[in-house]
């Protein structure tokens, strides 16, 4: 079965690349650095429901990520989510936070409405993330 990403990630979303096991999504909102990791395994809604080699392949790709926005954001904190109840397919979010944000201490979901990127602002975003992962390793 092909893998296809939820209509929702589509719509909200600009796609960074695909790492081993995932796409790596931004979300289209410069309020908060947020990005998305979604397993290009069809039909999954919970991490249960993929075997122990793509957990940890998962568990790798998102610690390197948090790890990486850390570091480049120097954010006070990075959320990491996997809800998943207004898009079931299984996605990752990995957020990050200050507590000066306009949403601190708050979750970031729903509270205010998306401010899209600039056209720049999203070349730089995207460049900086493809960079701090190695291009090499994002198959495109």
């Amino acid at each position: 079965m092909a893998f296809h990403l939820h209509p929702q990630l589509q719509k909200d979303c600009i796609l960074i690349g695909r790492l081993d096991l995932c796409r790596l999504l931004l979300m289209n909102d410069k309020q908060f650095p947020w990005f998305i990791l979604v397993p290009e395994i069809e039909g999954i809604t919970e991490i249960y429901q993929i075997n122990k080699q793509q957990r940890e392949v998962l568990i790798e790709e998102s610690s390197t990520l948090a790890e990486r926005l850390k570091t480049l954001y120097k954010a006070d904190k990075i959320n990491i989510a996997a809800i998943g109840n207004l898009v079931p397919q299984f996605h990752v979010h990995h957020v990050v936070r200050y507590h000066t944000d306009k949403a601190w201490p708050a979750p970031v979901w729903g509270k205010l409405p998306a401010v899209a990127y600039s056209g720049r602002e999203l070349k730089d975003t995207v460049s900086l993330i493809s960079d701090a992962l190695g291009i090499n390793g994002i198959r495109q």
